[in-house]
Formats: C-alpha cells, sequence, structure tokens
C-alpha cells in the first residue's frame, strides 16, 4: 500500500525515537495503534455501505429484467395470463399418453375409477363414510 522499504523503514523508527524518545515510544505507539484501528472501522463501515447500496442497485436490476422477461412470457402465451388471472375456462389439454409405447393405455372411466379408489383409501375411518354393503 505505502511501498515503504526497510531502509527508510528504519529511519523512521530513529527519527521517532530522537523526537518522542525511548521513554514515551510505547505510549506513542499505543496512541498511533487506536488511531490506525479508528480509521480502519470508519473505512470498513464506509466499504459496507457502499456495498449494500451496490446490492440495492443490482437486486433493482434484476428486478427490471424479471418483470420485463415475466411480461414478454405473459404476451407470449396468453393462456397462462388468463388462467392466472383467474380465468375460469382454461383452454382444454391434450389427452395424457403414456411415456413408454408399451405401456398400458388408461382408458378415460378407468382413470375416474382409479383416481375415485384413490381418495377412498386416502380417506380416514369413519370420517362421512357411506355404511358397509350389507351381506346377504
Amino acid at each position: 500500500m505505502f511501498d515503504i522499504g526497510a531502509s527508510e523503514l528504519l529511519l523512521v523508527v530513529i527519527v521517532a525515537i530522537l523526537v518522542i524518545g525511548p521513554k514515551d515510544m510505547p505510549m506513542a505507539l499505543r496512541t498511533a495503534g487506536r488511531w490506525m484501528g479508528k480509521v480502519r472501522r470508519v473505512s470498513n463501515h464506509f466499504r459496507s455501505g457502499l456495498d449494500a447500496m451496490i446490492r440495492e442497485a443490482e437486486m433493482e436490476e434484476m428486478e427490471k429484467k424479471w418483470r420485463e422477461q415475466n411480461a414478454a412470457i405473459m404476451k407470449a402465451h396468453p393462456e397462462a395470463s388468463a388462467e392466472a388471472a383467474g380465468n375460469p375456462d382454461p383452454p382444454a389439454l391434450p389427452p395424457q399418453t403414456s411415456p413408454t409405447p408399451d405401456a398400458p393405455q388408461m382408458e378415460p372411466l378407468d382413470r375416474d375409477a382409479a383416481a375415485h379408489a384413490a381418495r377412498e383409501r386416502a380417506r380416514p375411518a369413519g370420517a362421512d363414510a357411506p355404511p358397509p354393503p350389507k351381506a346377504d
């Protein structure tokens, strides 16, 4: 930072000993250390304030970019924006296909029956359950 060599440092120490004196040197070094600590704390506080301002500016830029991208996406896909707005008539979905060609295809009625059976299994016992059928 200050590019002080060994010979320059030795010269400063000799002048300090001559001017201050060896008796008061520890107190002078302690005082200099305190001042350096204060300067470091102030500079760290200043640096952290600048970093916080930079982070806030970056966040504002990112939020602006996200808003622009979101607007572009909503403009490109109006059906998604209608769904998000609470439109009760979403566009019809294509029929489900199985991921592999050799997997068995479910008919719509089978899917409904499977969903109904899953709901029945998930329902807690005794909660609005119809009475069991009578065995004759």
